[in-house]
């Protein structure tokens, strides 16, 4: 597996990654999950895909297989900010204001949104490759940019498995559940570090 990362700016130097990664997140947000989000039918597009926004994406065998989008949580688009703050501000109407401990507006700090695997990954060590590639690949983004922490909304699942990695992932604030897919979500947030920089992976009685 290797890792891609790119802009609108330069999405075109990787042929039909972007699209594909687009199809993927339909196929997992949509399909599996019936997220009531934007879509055409074949691929899934939201307000933060502007050029504000930079991609992470896995490929194995020259197909998408994953990939994640982060942007500076000082993000201005149109009247969007970022999804977690816009969230906090009562604009979406699936995620509830309460979720964001504190209002975040930092260079220092990066959003990162639609983490999609593909199904197609069978074994647990394809797809903690597959996750570990994508959040590397963020980390490298949001670095090389100056900033130290990033954030997401994400299922409690998630965490630990970013936890097995190594990734010091933390829950910040209360977590809900969500009424489409019936998982548990919360904001959590990790230092932007690598996994080979990380703390020693944690056991799963640990990480429960």
């Amino acid at each position: 597996m290797q890792n891609l990362a790119f802009t609108f700016a330069d999405l075109h130097r990787h042929g039909s990654a972007f699209y594909d990664f687009l199809e993927l997140r339909k196929r997992v947000f949509v399909d599996q999950l019936g997220w009531d989000v934007p879509h055409d039918g074949q691929v899934e597009m939201d307000q933060y895909d502007t050029p504000q926004a930079h991609y992470s994406v896995v490929l194995k065998d020259g197909r998408v297989v994953g990939g994640a989008r982060t942007m500076p949580t000082t993000s201005t688009w149109g009247p969007h900010t970022y999804m977690l703050r816009d969230a906090f501000q009562g604009k979406l109407p699936h995620i509830p204001p309460r979720i964001m401990p504190e209002d975040i507006a930092s260079p220092r700090v990066w959003e990162c949104t639609r983490l999609v695997i593909d199904d197609a990954l069978a074994t647990a060590a394809d797809r903690g490759e597959c996750l570990r590639l994508i959040v590397d690949g963020l980390v490298g983004i949001v670095r090389k940019r100056g900033a130290t922490q990033m954030i997401c909304l994400s299922s409690l699942a998630l965490m630990r498995a970013l936890r097995q990695l190594g990734y010091d992932v933390r829950q910040m604030g209360e977590s809900y559940r969500n009424d489409e897919d019936g998982r548990r979500y919360a904001v959590l947030g990790m230092p932007a570090r690598f996994a080979r920089e990380a703390i020693a992976p944690v056991d799963e009685a640990q990480a429960a």
